[in-house]
């Protein structure tokens, strides 16, 4: 198992320093809030986090309500078929997850078995994984973003309506990200509101949910900064696709310190496609032409951890405002901020 904590590596990489201050997520840790699994950005979640995040959920809904989206929901994995079309492999192949199973037959079993027995004698960290060439890919992936599986679906569906449709989804993404950053998971959960319509539909949409998006993290009593993003691309052209993204300005995200007060963590991000799924799927407007698709993407451990870390582990020492906001009459305050700002 991979237990090394933040502050352990610390340490590591400085023998015979002074002892460090717990980090945050030595914290969450300690406190019962995250629960250590062994692996680096591999987490459990305890009844206090969950209940933060669903309360969040809730707000998240009431936030959206008034675009009448379709309710979409999907389990973490998708179709081999349906990802390779999506051309992520060709972006962010360091970040896909892949599944894999047994397919082999008793003889298999057998060599299986005694790879597995072998592992099973050595320590964690040096176990040899010879048990896995037994392994097969299968007809699924894990879902790298909530949104993934919606397009085929639209696809099959036909021409959108003339207004264009928008759809709300949450799901738990995947993305091999190993790291001591308790921000940074490799097993998280996603938010969206993702539209589907023409240019102007959904770049007028990316707009209204930077508002709204800024105007929530307000609510919650968190700091606001949004900047332009670009995807961290693979590969010696990465450089070239993200600087290209950027001045194309397709990504934007609402950033918050977390881990470490000196830097930044996206924790919503505001997403023009232009017509890269469109065009994949085929997914047309209602004349004919190939629909443009945008999303905004609720980081939602993200956002709990946020609010963890600028109002305190307790959450019944939270600052009332922000409490009224997720533990009170939620869809009444968070029309009241809507009306107030018009977005």
């Amino acid at each position: 198992m991979n237990t090394m904590t933040e502050t352990a590596a610390l340490h590591a990489s400085a023998e015979g320093a002074e002892p460090s201050a717990p980090s945050f997520r030595d914290a969450l840790i300690a406190s019962g809030i995250l629960i250590d699994t062994g692996e680096n950005g591999l987490y459990g979640r305890s009844q206090v986090f969950e209940d933060v995040v669903e309360r969040l959920n809730v707000a998240i809904t009431h936030l959206g309500a008034d675009q009448d989206p379709e309710v979409l929901r999907f389990p973490p994995a998708l179709r081999r078929t349906d990802f390779e079309d999506s051309e992520y492999l060709k972006n962010f192949p360091q970040l896909a997850g892949t599944i894999h199973s047994f397919c082999g037959n008793e003889a298999g079993q057998m060599r299986l078995l005694r790879c597995l027995d072998d592992a099973m004698s050595q320590s964690d960290d040096d176990r040899d994984p010879a048990w896995m060439e037994q392994q097969k890919p299968t007809r699924l992936v894990l879902t790298p973003a909530a949104c993934y599986p919606i397009y085929p679906v639209m696809a099959r569906r036909g021409p959108l309506p003339a207004g264009g449709h928008t759809i709300d989804v949450l799901s738990y993404c995947f993305r091999h990200e190993p790291s001591l950053d308790p921000a940074r998971m490799q097993m998280f959960r996603q938010r969206e509101y993702v539209r589907l319509g023409t240019a102007e539909q959904v770049m007028a949409f990316r707009q209204m949910w930077i508002d709204r998006g800024s105007l929530l993290v307000s609510l919650l009593g968190l700091p606001v900064d949004v900047d332009l993003a670009n995807d961290p691309f693979f590969g010696r052209g990465g450089k070239i696709v993200a600087d290209s993204q950027r001045v194309q300005e397709l990504k934007f995200e609402l950033l918050i310190p977390v881990a470490n007060a000196d830097g930044k963590t996206a924790c919503l991000s505001f997403n023009y496609h232009m017509d890269h799924f469109g065009g994949i799927w085929k997914i047309q407007c209602d004349d004919g032409s190939i629909a443009h698709t945008g999303c905004v993407g609720f980081g939602m451990e993200r956002i709990t951890l946020a609010l963890l870390k600028h109002h305190g582990l307790d959450v019944n020492a939270w600052p009332d405002e922000v409490r009224a906001v997720l533990w009170g009459d939620t869809k009444a305050r968070v029309e009241h901020a809507l009306a107030e700002a018009r977005v």
